[in-house]
């Protein structure tokens, strides 16, 4: 009795299972696409691991390019970041073929189709997406690079598919389009060498001793911090000016994203030690000179005299 009772019960599970395994194998067409919850849950399953394994890749193979310490940190930031892009874009395109079904061909018309429209559309996000690439191939700018643009600067932290983040002195982050860091002027001071030069400008009065103004911004310069002895500090000679002798003051660092503080403590030094040796900076003066200008006769005739003067005298 017992086994036909569990005979049945097993056909009605079987049974009921059977059901929900075709329910969830049905395939419902949406347009060109054909899916089924099963599909759906295997192509969720596989981006989430795809997402994993993008990570799992980019983090080895940093790891494993950061024990070899003559690669570039930017190029290492590079391969990683191409890696990652290479691996999700490999998992969605298995995730269309085959969790829901999307022939390839069809979709590459599609995207031919819309191409149109994302250049009249998202032009702006379609140049950015453009330009990343640019950065990430062409390497004009690398992760950890000091860079100008218009009035920020800052160091590279992250290129970005559409944006890329720079932090400045003030631990601020400064989020900048990709097409700008591509079309516009942009100072990068670790581009070739890491070394930058500094130029201080100063102006002396036009009686000063030219060797002694040399020698003293010289001074000025040595045992600054961050102030590379080779090459060494230099002194040029710019010009005559109107009422002063200019020079400038040339000094190399291999910290460029310290060249502000560099350049105040040198200013701190050039004060001091002009203070020291009595070298004057001068400033600009305007003199104005008064002259008495004669009255024309109309004017003279309506003016009271002396004798007219209401005032009463003491």
């Amino acid at each position: 009795m017992m086994f036909i009772v569990a005979a049945a019960l097993w056909r009605e599970w079987t049974e009921a299972f059977a059901d929900v395994w075709e329910f969830i194998n049905k395939k419902f067409t949406l347009g060109r696409i054909t899916v089924s919850i099963s599909s759906v849950v295997i192509g969720v399953l596989v981006l989430i691991l795809t997402l994993a394994l993008s990570r799992f890749l980019s983090s080895f193979v940093e790891k494993r390019l950061r024990l070899r310490s003559h690669i570039d940190p930017g190029l290492r930031y590079t391969i990683c970041r191409l890696i990652r892009y290479c691996v999700i874009t490999i998992g969605i395109l298995v995730t269309l073929k085959s969790a829901f079904f999307v022939d390839l061909t069809s979709l590459a018309v599609i995207f031919t189709a819309l191409s149109v429209g994302i250049g009249f559309g998202l032009q702006y996000l379609a140049a950015d997406i453009a330009s990343g690439f640019i950065l990430l191939f062409e390497r004009p700018i690398r992760v950890g690079d000091r860079i100008t643009i218009g009035e920020d600067e800052g160091d590279v932290e992250s290129i970005n598919l559409r944006t890329t983040i720079v932090s400045t002195n003030d631990r601020i982050a400064i989020i900048i389009p990709n097409s700008k860091l591509v079309g516009q002027r942009v100072i990068n001071w670790s581009y070739a060498d890491p070394r930058a030069r500094i130029a201080i400008p100063i102006g002396v009065a036009d009686d000063s001793d030219v060797d002694h103004v040399t020698k003293t911004l010289i001074e000025a310069a040595q045992g600054v911090e961050f102030v590379l002895k080779d090459p060494p500090p230099r002194v040029q000679f710019m010009k005559f000016g109107d009422y002063t002798l200019d020079f400038r003051l040339l000094v190399w660092t291999n910290q460029p994203r310290r060249h502000p503080q560099i350049r105040s403590d040198i200013n701190y030094r050039i004060y001091r030690l002009f203070n020291e040796r009595k070298i004057r900076i001068p400033h600009p003066t305007q003199d104005m000179v008064l002259k008495a200008v004669s009255l024309p006769k109309e004017l003279e005739t309506n003016l009271p005299r002396d004798d007219e003067n209401p005032q009463t005298k003491d």
